[in-house]
């Protein structure tokens, strides 16, 4: 038998359903692990990534029960395993992936508005108290502090160091002598083999039969969505999600 864990959606903290986060995750992985004695499991990605932290929880959660377990993990990327998508396609032993998967997006981004011009023009006045003199930093109806930003910047560029520090722990020898592995680029599955971030073009069930047997079973895991929201009793929470996942899809024309 095969533990099947579905890892799809927006990496977030407190996710809404169709999210993805340690928390809610945390049982069904363990399930996934020791639930029937699996031969292996496979993970089916579709993510376009999210929050590093909740990336970095999924994926040692994996790991350590792959070591606690002695079970070999297998990623399937589907769509897309971009940023955090790929943080999570890190903790297999084996990557593969639709020769159409985009795969990559190895780096950091922060994105906001700026609003001051705006509120001025409607004459509004921004009136904010602060003890320390940080407080306030990348306030948005406030002009941009050079201070700020390097601030903001010198943090993003810890958190690229973290992750591709994940990325050549896990992949090592594997990975290509390419300058652009790490500068947030992402590519389709072919080339994402070449370039050692995958170890093949294959699909999960043919891929498992050819390792485990024609005869191998296949048991699914997955966070299930609330009782409510089955009978669309959420659809604001429900449709802020699907906007802010839509967005994060569309970065790679998804």
């Amino acid at each position: 038998m095969v533990a099947v864990l579905r890892l799809q959606g927006v990496i977030v903290a407190g996710g809404r359903p169709g999210q993805l986060n340690d928390a809610a995750l945390a049982p069904v992985i363990e399930a996934a692990f020791r639930r029937g004695k699996p031969k292996a499991v496979a993970l089916a990605l579709n993510s376009p990534g999210g929050s590093p932290v909740q990336s970095a929880l999924i994926a040692a959660r994996i790991r350590r029960l792959a070591a606690e377990t002695e079970i070999p993990v297998f990623g399937f990327v589907e769509d897309v395993a971009a940023s955090g998508g790929y943080w999570l396609a890190t903790a297999a032993d084996e990557v593969f992936a639709d020769a159409s998967s985009i795969i990559g997006s190895i780096g950091v981004i922060s994105a906001g508005f700026g609003l001051q011009e705006a509120i001025a023009k409607l004459g509004v006045e921004r009136r904010v108290y602060t003890a320390g003199q940080s407080k306030s930093q990348l306030d948005p109806f406030r002009p941009e502090n050079p201070e700020d930003v390097a601030r903001l910047t010198a943090l993003m560029e810890q958190i690229h160091a973290n992750f591709i520090a994940q990325v050549k722990e896990r992949r090592g020898a594997k990975l290509a002598e390419d300058d652009r592995l790490f500068t947030g680029e992402f590519w389709l599955g072919a080339q994402a083999v070449e370039l050692g971030l995958a170890d093949g073009i294959g699909h999960l069930v043919p891929v498992m039969k050819e390792r485990f047997g024609e005869k191998v079973r296949f048991r699914a895991y997955g966070v299930r969505r609330p009782w409510l929201s089955r009978f669309g009793l959420s659809l604001m929470q429900d449709a802020a999600a699907f906007a802010e996942e839509r967005a994060l899809y569309a970065r790679f024309g998804l």
